[in-house]
Order: structure tokens, then C-alpha cells, then sequence
């Protein structure tokens, strides 16, 4: 079921977005080379913890971390280890967490060091898909909408649209309805957006094909081909003045 968030919950929602923005802009600071995904872990959770939210991601379903650090050809749900990270990998971070009851999800991806011109236009290209698909993302129109953007802008680059994984509603769940898939499926146009709908659109785009499995502990998702996969991702309000992202506090896309 769709929720609608009334004016005083998007404002909550605004306050959970801003406290995970602080938290994705200081791991930003300290990905480099030697560094390891644990460490990153440990530094996440104590300061989602020390700015008075929950660590979503830590328990859910099972999934024992607060982040979600998917390096190289690791698509989504990355286990933190004690590998340090390598000169030129990439190292996507996903994570959410909950203030006052109202959840945030976010997620970037990074360059470790000096990374390949390569590695680097995969990054850029990912993010100009999430901003084409946001721009979407405005009463009246439809989940397609946003799909068809994001699709478009990665295959006319080369790329590919992960499949098996999308975005989707969020509020006080993790995971509501709709889901938003980054491809145009056989299924329809979607459901039509409306005010106060608040949704994660979160492009996955590999530099090889698109197909994923998942390692045997259940969670880490891995292109088939090994190819890089880069993600980008923010929670976004449906709002009259255009999309809202929530977990960039005061921007809104054009």
C-alpha cells in the first residue's frame, strides 16, 4: 500500500535526511587507500548513534552491519571486512537509518585513491542517470517515467541497468510500495505519483552486462561478467515544487 506523508511527516523525514547526509559526507572524507569497509562500518554506526538515530540497515532481515560497502563488481549488500581497500577500486556505500521513526536511505560511490578514466566516467554516468530519473519525479507523472530516464541515459553510454534490484517507497518502513525499477519492464507504466508520495530512486549501472548472483551468505549481489557496478541513490519527496531530495537537504531537482 502507498502511503501519503502529510506536510509535519515530509518535515521529519527532512530531519532523518539531514542526519544521514552528514553521516554519507564524513565516510566520503575517509575513503582512501589501506583504509577497510570495517572500519567504516564502526565509524557509521557510532555516529548515526552519537546524532540520536538508529542504524536501519544493522538487523534487518538479518543483515549483521550499519553499511552496506559493495566494492568493485559487488552490485548492493556488501559485507564491511577487514580487507584494506585497494588504489583504483570503487566502493559504493549504501546505508539508512531512522530518526524519530522516520527512515532516510542514501547511497554514493566512490573512487578508492586515483581510480582508471574508466572507473570515473562509470561514477559520473550513474549519477547523471539518478538526476535525469528524478527530474521525473513530479506529481502527474508515472514510475516510467523515472525508468525510462535512467535506461535511456545508461545504455546511450555503454552501459547496463541492474535488474534484479530497485528503488522503492520509504517512510516508516525501509522498503513500502511502489518499487521503481530503473528499466522500463513489460509490466506497465506504474502507479501515477502524487504530493506527499516519498520514494528511493537508486540506478545500479554496470560497465559489462546486467545480469547478478548472489554469494552464498545471502545478500552480497555480484555481476556475473565481474564487471565494476557503480549505485547512486536519495529519498525523494513528491512535492508541487518539483522532486525533493530529502537526504540533500534543500535541493531540489530541476
Amino acid at each position: 500500500m502507498i502511503t501519503i506523508k502529510t506536510p509535519d511527516e515530509i518535515e521529519r523525514m527532512r530531519k532523518s535526511g539531514a542526519l544521514l547526509k552528514q553521516v554519507l559526507d564524513a565516510l566520503r572524507e575517509k575513503i582512501q587507500p589501506g583504509v577497510t569497509t570495517m572500519e567504516l562500518d564502526r565509524f557509521a554506526e557510532t555516529m548515526i548513534r552519537d546524532l540520536g538515530a538508529i542504524p536501519s540497515c544493522k538487523g534487518y532481515e538479518g543483515f549483521p552491519y550499519t553499511l552496506c560497502t559493495s566494492v568493485d563488481d559487488a552490485v548492493v549488500h556488501g559485507f564491511p571486512n577487514d580487507t584494506p581497500l585497494k588504489e583504483g577500486s570503487l566502493l559504493s556505500i549504501d546505508t539508512v537509518l531512522s530518526y524519530d521513526g522516520w527512515m532516510a536511505d542514501s547511497a554514493f560511490t566512490a573512487p578508492v585513491g586515483e581510480a582508471s578514466a574508466e572507473i570515473k566516467r562509470l561514477i559520473r554516468v550513474t549519477e547523471e542517470c539518478f538526476f535525469l530519473g528524478a527530474s521525473q519525479a513530479r506529481p502527474g507523472n508515472r514510475i516510467s517515467d523515472i525508468s525510462r530516464a535512467v535506461q535511456k541515459h545508461a545504455e546511450a553510454n555503454g552501459y547496463s541497468v541492474i535488474r534484479s534490484y530497485c528503488g522503492h517507497g520509504i517512510g516508516r518502513e525501509m522498503h513500502e510500495d511502489p518499487e521503481v525499477p530503473n528499466y522500463l519492464s513489460a509490466g506497465g507504466r506504474g502507479v501515477r505519483l502524487k504530493e506527499g508520495m516519498v520514494i528511493c530512486v537508486e540506478p545500479m549501472i554496470s560497465a559489462g552486462r546486467w545480469l547478478t548472483y548472489v554469494e552464498d551468505n545471502g545478500w552480497v549481489a555480484r555481476t556475473r561478467d565481474h564487471s565494476p557496478c557503480s549505485h547512486y541513490e536519495h529519498t525523494i519527496a513528491i512535492t508541487e515544487n518539483g522532486p525533493e531530495l530529502m537526504t540533500w537537504p534543500g535541493r531540489i531537482v530541476e
